[in-house]
């Protein structure tokens, strides 16, 4: 049964290749089903969910080995439940988690069992969250359940409480079955959205990476898609940037249950800048 990690490799790394560093051990208080892992290039730090522990753990950008977090937000005034789902917003120095309650922010140097800075409702929970600091702008994806119907919310970036989405894209023509997982350029406004399928299969058909812009509204399809042959599409779960934004030349990703595909950068550049 495979461990509980977190590991490093070159940004041109291919099959077998070996990781430049491994986090793992009890100290590091990691567990599995860490389903989002989001690096603030700012602040070279790195976070990820503790779903067990209802917790968020905060790690160095270096680090490696059995070394623990250097900060931990954890306990009932948090409100943290099992999401393991999270985005970082280094710009606005806010850490964002969408739980059953809604969508709880934090002050990015919380510690401890400290309470949420805001809460959006109605925001449901299992889905994908990023922020769009160009545009203040909050998006947050459903998970295709009653809770959090799938598609994708648009909000303000500081909304809270009951406010409601300034605009929803979800229903048939969509394509949308779970976003699970997005990604904004924010300099254009596109949102990148991998499609992994129905849950529960491990082949699902129609798979594919989806874009659409900032600006779009209701039921409609994508602008663009990444998609291939079903050798080559197996449950597309997560994408983001491949760099840590500091001058690497490395690619985009799309993390599938088996292979992680690797794309040229100015692939995924060239399509989500193609219209500003």
């Amino acid at each position: 049964m495979a461990h509980a990690q977190i590991a490093a490799f070159p940004s041109l790394a291919e099959e077998n290749t070996i990781p430049n560093r491994m986090i793992a051990g009890q100290k590091t208080r990691l567990s599995r089903t860490m389903h989002d892992i989001r690096y603030d290039h700012i602040n070279d730090e790195f976070i990820v969910n503790n779903p067990f522990a209802y917790a968020v753990l905060v790690f160095r950008g270096g680090a490696d080995g059995e070394e623990p977090p250097i900060r931990v937000i954890q306990g009932p005034k948090t409100l943290i439940g099992s999401s393991s789902r999270l985005e970082v917003d280094p710009l606005n120095d806010e850490i964002l988690v969408p739980e059953r309650v809604g969508v709880l922010v934090f002050d990015r140097e919380a510690e401890g069992d400290v309470a949420p800075k805001r809460i959006l409702q109605n925001a449901g929970r299992g889905g994908g969250i990023v922020v769009d600091p160009v545009h203040e702008l909050l998006i947050v994806g459903g998970g295709g359940n009653n809770l959090n119907p799938a598609s994708i919310r648009i909000f303000n970036r500081t909304a809270e409480g009951d406010a409601q989405p300034l605009r929803t894209i979800g229903g048939p023509n969509s394509g949308i079955v779970r976003a699970l997982q997005l990604q904004v350029h924010p300099p254009t406004g596109w949102i990148a959205v991998p499609q992994p399928g129905e849950s529960g299969t491990y082949e699902p058909g129609g798979t594919f990476v989806g874009f659409w812009h900032i600006t779009d509204d209701g039921d409609i399809p994508p602008r663009w898609k990444l998609a291939g042959p079903p050798e080559h599409d197996h449950q597309a779960a997560r994408c983001g940037p491949d760099s840590a934004q500091k001058g690497s030349s490395g690619g985009r990703y799309v993390a599938e249950r088996r292979p992680r595909l690797l794309f040229p950068g100015d692939l995924l550049t060239m399509v989500m800048g193609a219209v500003a």
